[in-house]
């Protein structure tokens, strides 16, 4: 990685978790080529999800994401997927993130690339989102996603929600995707001892930012059957204005509504040092903390 001169990040997310054949599958074109680096795959049986991280120059990664969308399009039928996170494709969601020597005006740019020669190639919509979105209401991943897959033939029949790119109607297996460029997000859940979903949704609602809660948060109630207990699903969209610790308090004080407790919290896929750090220093208390305390961070000067 450190001969690329240009690096963006992209963390696609498929809808399957739970068939390991297909998943092994799915992130095999980013393993061992040129110009790219898979750093993370984690899958989610409860959500039945696959969430990549990878990162590499743009036209070797473009290449590799055009590959395993073509995978996903032949392992995945959304006729038959269920799973707890909300999803309207097989390639549900494809983010660019800049990160070295890339602005985001050029992560916009690629963006547009990929969504057009993917609509081309396999005939499914896709809709453009975040900083490189088409217009103001498909800013919000979670307005284009309102109705998932079982609802977007008739929420693509109004003018309103015609795809940037590829058919007026959704893909009959694969659905619709979304494709953006946007800031380092942070996947942060935190599980509550509570089977209800009920709890967990109102908790949610309190949380994010769309209901009145705090601001570049996301939250979705889920449920984590296997283990009887529910879970506060949240997108931190920038952690840097609204730090993970401010969301994991608040969280904790919604839950004494209901005499719920936190049991536990999880990141999903990677996330920036800094936003571990800036938690690290609020619990603790660190006083006048820098970064190049860091061990790691002297040592990769």
């Amino acid at each position: 990685m450190s001969s690329l001169t240009r690096i963006i990040q992209c963390v696609p997310n498929f809808s399957e978790g739970r068939d390991l054949i297909k998943i092994e599958k799915l992130v095999d074109p980013f393993r061992g080529k040129e110009g790219i680096k898979l750093l993370d795959y984690k899958r989610d049986e409860d959500h039945n999800r696959l969430v990549v991280t990878v990162v590499g120059e743009p036209i070797a990664l473009k290449e590799a994401l055009l590959k395993a969308m073509e995978i996903a399009i032949t392992e995945i039928d959304m006729n038959v997927h269920t799973g707890q996170h909300p999803r309207m494709g097989a390639v549900d969601v494809i983010p660019f993130v800049p990160v070295k020597n890339v602005t985001m005006a050029e992560a916009v740019v690629l963006a547009k690339e990929y969504a057009e020669a993917a609509a081309r190639l396999f005939n499914v919509p896709i809709f453009l989102y975040e900083k490189a979105a088409s217009s103001s209401e498909r800013e919000n991943l979670a307005n284009i996603r309102k109705g998932e897959f079982e609802g977007m033939a008739v929420k693509m029949s109004s003018l309103e929600w015609q795809p940037d790119y590829g058919p007026n109607q959704p893909h009959s297996t694969a659905g619709v995707t979304a494709v953006g460029a946007r800031m380092p997000l942070v996947a942060f859940n935190v599980n509550l001892d509570t089977p209800h979903i009920e709890i967990a949704n109102k908790i949610a609602k309190n949380v994010r930012h769309l209901s009145g809660g705090l601001r570049y948060c996301k939250a979705i109630g889920i449920e984590l059957k296997d283990r009887g207990i529910t879970q506060v699903s949240m997108n931190m969209t920038d952690y840097t204005k609204t730090p993970l610790y401010r969301a994991f308090e608040l969280v904790i004080i919604e839950a004494r509504r209901y005499g719920v407790n936190v049991v536990g919290s999880e990141i999903v896929g990677l996330l920036p040092m800094a936003a571990l750090l800036e938690t690290a220093e609020y619990y603790m208390g660190i006083e006048d903390f820098s970064v190049e305390q860091v061990l790691e961070t002297r040592i990769m000067e």
